[in-house]
């Protein structure tokens, strides 16, 4: 899943790949959102916060916006700039170490979130799972041709429209690739939403502990591709 790039890749890899990590930050989103009052992975939300503060006057609706959008942003930065570097380098699998760096940095948020000073705004929790959903949308779109975005479901849901409005204008005689990208499509749109479910009864259990175990799946997903790399290194 996380080894061929672009137009190698099947549709059923970018199924599977898109569903786990469209879980995960499901998940994350809404832990993240019951601990801190805010979206890590809603950036159009954010930006319609910061709007709407500046509006009302309300600073500190600005500054949480601002703050997390850039945190995004830096992320996916980070993340490309990694995966240049890599590429350069001849470094196999980048892909699937910056999804292992994104997991092990969530287990280490987990951990460390209940001693993280409570300030105003969305904190250093917030701003970090906004820095992670940055990377995971970055590395996602890169290795997968810009099909799949596993944060973004205003556009999973656009491209799924397409596809809707393409399938019904040839119903009776469908395409086998526009029913193939409904499926995938749909299916991670159902991945997030069921993540956030999960996410937010992980929350109601063990509080921002459990944001570890959403990081360790990502590691169990990226180590098999990491190893492999390693061996034909």
């Amino acid at each position: 899943m996380l080894v061929h790039e672009g137009p190698s890749r099947s549709i059923r890899t970018d199924l599977r790949l898109g569903c786990t990590l469209a879980a995960v930050a499901g998940g994350v989103n809404a832990a993240g959102f019951l601990a801190v009052g805010a979206y890590a992975a809603n950036m159009t939300g954010n930006l319609s916060a910061m709007a709407t503060g500046l509006v009302q006057g309300g600073r500190m609706a600005v500054l949480c916006g601002l703050g997390l959008v850039a945190a995004f942003i830096a992320g996916a930065v980070v993340a490309t700039l990694r995966l240049r570097a890599g590429c350069r380098r001849g470094v196999a699998c980048m892909h699937a170490r910056i999804i292992m760096l994104e997991g092990m940095a969530l287990v280490a948020l987990g951990l460390v979130a209940p001693c993280l000073p409570r300030g105003p705004g969305a904190g250093v929790l917030g701003y970090g799972l906004g820095f992670l959903m940055g990377m995971q949308n970055a590395t996602v779109t890169h290795i997968s041709g810009a099909r799949v975005r596993t944060t973004h479901m205003t556009g999973m849901l656009t491209d799924l429209g397409l596809e809707l409005a393409q399938w019904m204008e040839n119903r009776l005689a469908p395409s086998p690739d526009v029913a193939a990208r409904l499926r995938l499509h749909g299916a991670i749109i159902a991945a997030f939403v069921l993540g956030g479910a999960a996410g937010a009864l992980g929350y109601g259990s063990w509080g921002v502990r459990s944001l570890t175990g959403l990081g360790a799946a990502l590691i169990v997903l990226a180590l098999p591709a990491v190893v492999r790399g390693r061996k034909g290194a």
